[in-house]
């Protein structure tokens, strides 16, 4: 008897990008560059800004992380947006209005004035970062090219990590602290020159209603929370950072409930349930806090502790980024061959000891050893980051990449905000404890130095009669980076064992 074999089901092939899709790669790396040399730049420019603009402590973190915070409880509702509207008719507003933000920021005659300027930088932010990585999903649909195109875009981001030093650097050495913002307008109509020319339109051909209650809730849930954390650390638990967490809290719970009775969610919450998913977002969000929130100390320490010029400085911290540009060249192999569990993991742990080694370099004169420890940070973070980027991406239909896009690029600035707010605050807190008895000093300059080592460099100098005083800040201030950078690494062990234990070493996160 013989049997009849079903016929084979045809499966489509997946299409194959093409020049124009890589040249187009080539304009949203762009803009990712020109963001992250925005972000790099800041830091450099911390000791020039304090100087004029005098900020306590509590404002100098606020302006560091006033824009991520603005960008993460954004994130989410623009990249639901850019689905609805067009991806990049977004992208080309929000770089637009980045760089009237950036015009704001430099003419800032005050720290508050600095501080909302870069809140707005946030918001404009917001409509570009998870446009940009939506319009990758949709563009490049075959896995291996679109691991690959996640590579390109991430070094986008860490090549504008490398040139910020050395752009920040060369425009503080000749320039006012202002010119890390204005050197933002030619970038951004580069920016939005060649995307208009290159980059194809693209949205949810069904995007549903766009809920401004899920919008509104959202940021709700995450401004109060961090700010909350930073308000502890500086003052103490008190009746106000009780109420705004109690308000954070209440507002997270009726968003996720909301979000769970919508047609078209602002967020899909059901991947949360997905161990594995939730793993990978969290992984990627402690590589970035623990990245981010030390190397924002890091440009400070080399000019305030190691004395060197913002240029000299820039220049040094180079080896990082340089490694992570080099990487991405072997990043989607090491991801394919690993898995993306096994390939987080131990990026993670390659990251963890870079901060294990930039805790015993910080401890000796020489620079051989913050080189090396910067190099493999880099090396682990940018495989770490590729690898949660590309898996989020893959979870996630190509009709809602906006809104996977979102989750990813939230995970990112939350960790940069979260990094900055808290490990900065906890160093500040261990400076402070490390300073010496400063009864010796007239009250205004004890206050300066008691702030920031930034603010009481500027009051007290190397031949003045105080000057063993400022010795001890500089090596209170050297001590604090050794313990934040150890705290890092023991967090990012952590996390190297969530992702192993719980992030298949396969593309799909569906476990």
């Amino acid at each position: 008897m013989t049997r009849c074999r079903p016929d084979p089901v045809e499966v489509p092939a997946i299409a194959k990008a093409g020049a124009r899709e890589w040249a187009a790669l080539a304009a949203l790396a762009l803009a990712v560059t020109l963001l992250a040399v925005d972000a790099e730049v800041l830091a450099l420019a911390v000791p020039a800004l304090t100087a004029d603009l005098a900020p306590n402590s509590t404002q100098v973190l606020w302006i560091g992380d006033a824009y991520s915070f603005a960008l993460a409880s954004l994130l989410i509702s623009m990249g639901t947006l850019a689905d609805r509207i067009g991806r990049k008719r977004l992208l080309l507003i929000g770089a637009a209005g980045f760089g009237a933000a950036s015009l704001l920021a430099a003419l800032a005659p005050t720290a508050g004035w600095l501080i909302a300027a870069r809140a707005l930088l946030g918001v404009a932010g917001a409509t570009v970062m998870p446009s940009t990585l939506s319009i990758v999903r949709n563009m490049f649909t075959d896995p291996r090219q679109r691991t690959r195109a996640v590579a390109v875009w991430s070094a986008g981001a860490a090549g504008g990590a490398a040139l910020g030093p050395l752009v920040g650097g060369a425009l503080l050495e000749h320039f006012w602290w202002g010119s890390v913002f204005v050197i933002n307008l030619p970038n951004m109509l580069l920016v939005l020159v060649s995307v208009a020319l290159l980059v194809p339109e693209s949205r949810n051909p069904d995007p549903g209603r766009f809920d401004l209650a899920s919008a509104a809730l959202s940021v709700a849930a995450i401004v109060p929370m961090v700010w909350a954390v930073k308000h502890a650390f500086n003052t103490g638990i008190d009746a106000a950072g009780l109420l705004a967490t109690v308000f954070s809290i209440v507002a997270a719970v009726i968003f996720v409930r909301r979000q769970r009775t919508l047609r078209t969610p602002l967020v899909d919450v059901t991947l949360f349930a997905r161990r594995a998913f939730t793993g990978t977002v969290l992984a990627s969000m402690v590589a970035v806090f623990a990245f981010s929130g030390l190397l924002f100390f890091f440009s400070q320490y080399l000019q305030l502790v190691r004395g060197y010029s913002p240029l000299q400085a820039g220049i040094r911290e180079l080896p990082g980024t340089i490694a992570a540009i080099v990487v991405v060249v072997v990043a989607a192999r090491v991801i394919t061959r690993l898995g993306v569990g096994n390939a987080l993991a131990a990026s993670l742990l390659v990251t963890a000891a870079g901060f294990g080694l930039l805790a015993v370099a910080e401890g000796f004169g020489g620079y051989t050893g913050l080189a090396l420890g910067l190099v493999v940070i880099g090396l682990g973070v940018e495989v770490a980051y590729t690898a949660a980027t590309d898996s989020i991406l893959s979870s996630a239909p190509s009709e809602r990449a906006g809104a996977a896009s979102a989750i990813s690029e939230m995970s990112y600035e939350l960790g940069v905000a979260l990094g900055i707010a808290l490990l900065g605050t906890l160093h500040t807190v261990f400076y402070r404890n490390g300073l010496p008895d400063l009864s010796g000093l007239p009250d205004p300059a004890r206050q300066a130095v008691t702030e920031s080592l930034a603010s009481g460099a500027h009051v007290l100098t190397d031949a003045g009669p105080h000057a063993q005083i400022l010795a001890h800040a500089r090596d209170a201030f050297a001590h604090s980076m050794q313990l934040t950078s150890v705290i890092a690494a023991l967090l990012l062990l952590v996390a190297a064992v969530i992702a192993w234990k719980v992030v298949p070493s396969n593309r799909e996160l569906d476990q």
